[in-house]
């Protein structure tokens, strides 16, 4: 269970880093909107770090969650805001989902 918190705590960390980016290219009422979203993704995500660091290893939880993170973030800067999805990019975004698999095989 506490595996899937982290997930999910990663997956709102995308959404935070996302939401900052939306409301950097935004103005008004839309932008405050975006933020609002980043200060609820913002915390959700610090909670359900939080919440799995109870039971897991706080060292290989906090890798797993910054690196779901960077990965959703790379992914959706390529997506979503036109980002370069070069080769060494994609390798490097590869690399690191590695690293996290290995560090969940030789996690307790």
């Amino acid at each position: 269970m506490n595996w899937i918190l982290l997930i999910i705590g990663g997956l709102f960390e995308v959404g935070f880093t996302t939401c900052l980016g939306k409301a950097k290219a935004t103005t008004g009422n839309t932008a405050m909107l975006w933020w609002i979203g980043f200060a609820a993704c913002l915390f959700l995500s610090m909670y359900l770090l939080y919440r799995a660091t109870l039971s897991l290893p706080i060292g290989t939880a906090y890798a797993v969650w910054t690196g779901i993170g960077a990965i959703g973030t790379a992914v959706v800067g390529i997506v979503l805001f036109k980002e370069p999805a070069d080769f060494w990019r994609l390798f490097f975004i590869f690399t690191l989902i590695a690293s996290i698999a290995g560090l969940k095989l030789v996690s307790e």
